[in-house]
């Protein structure tokens, strides 16, 4: 892992597993959206947020914007900005209705807002998304690879010529988002990816890196034997 130059960011909405990953010394920053939050029984983004950056106060951490409304979404992202000096203003590329997101990006971008662009699965999403970045200002751009594959399609020659689209401009990275599993790390970082999210279920599957395989075999053998007590079966 100490090889690598990627950055790994934890996926998630929960306070309790934030302050684990921050405390790891392994993560570098922290994502999260309203499907998580959802999950995790946020009812008060604004005191959920706040916490958050208490008690992650020098990282990287993204919070979504909530409306569906280009007008209300500029409010809100002025706002979110207002929660701390490491917080990026997560925007979706497109409303629900698939109207483009651009001009508000370029609009908050030449305003000198941290931004983290979200939901891209196409080039030219990207290339759009980069080109309405300001040079200067600190962007993350986010390709959910993940789902990308989810759909059949190999993700690595995407995210590699993503990555030189966003190498373009300074202060922009490019983030692999909706990672499926531990490996996703390693091909994230031969792409050229600036940083890749993990939810807490991948981060905890980190202590197996570089672990002899026939030792990974013998505690699989190991598991299915104490599931097999403990179920108190017999075929003969």
């Amino acid at each position: 892992m100490n090889n690598l130059n990627i950055k790994i960011y934890s996926d998630g909405a929960v306070i309790e597993d934030m302050i684990y990953a921050y405390n790891s010394g392994v993560i570098k920053g922290f994502t999260t959206n309203p499907s998580l939050m959802k999950k995790a029984g946020i009812t008060d983004y604004e005191a959920f947020a706040k916490e958050a950056v208490k008690q992650i106060p020098d990282m990287s951490i993204s919070f979504e914007v909530f409306s569906d409304d280009f007008e209300v979404m500029e409010q809100e992202a002025r706002k979110i900005a207002s929660w701390g000096e490491n917080v990026y203003i997560k925007i979706p590329i497109t409303n629900s209705r698939g109207e483009s997101s651009i001009p508000l990006i370029q609009k908050l971008s030449s305003l000198g807002f941290s931004l983290n662009i979200t939901a891209i699965l196409t080039m030219k999403q990207v290339r759009e998304t980069v080109d309405a970045l300001s040079p200067g200002t600190k962007n993350i751009v986010s390709v959910f690879a993940g789902r990308m594959a989810d759909t059949g399609v190999d993700p690595i020659p995407y995210m590699k010529e993503s990555a030189a689209i966003c190498h373009e401009k300074e202060g922009t990275e490019l983030l692999w988002a909706s990672s499926r599993e531990l490996f996703n790390i390693f091909q994230a970082d031969e792409c050229g990816c600036d940083i890749i999210t993990c939810t807490p279920a991948i981060l905890s599957k980190l202590p197996n890196v570089g672990k002899d395989l026939e030792e990974i075999s013998l505690d699989t053998v190991q598991m299915f034997n104490r599931d097999i007590q403990s179920l108190g079966y017999s075929i003969l």
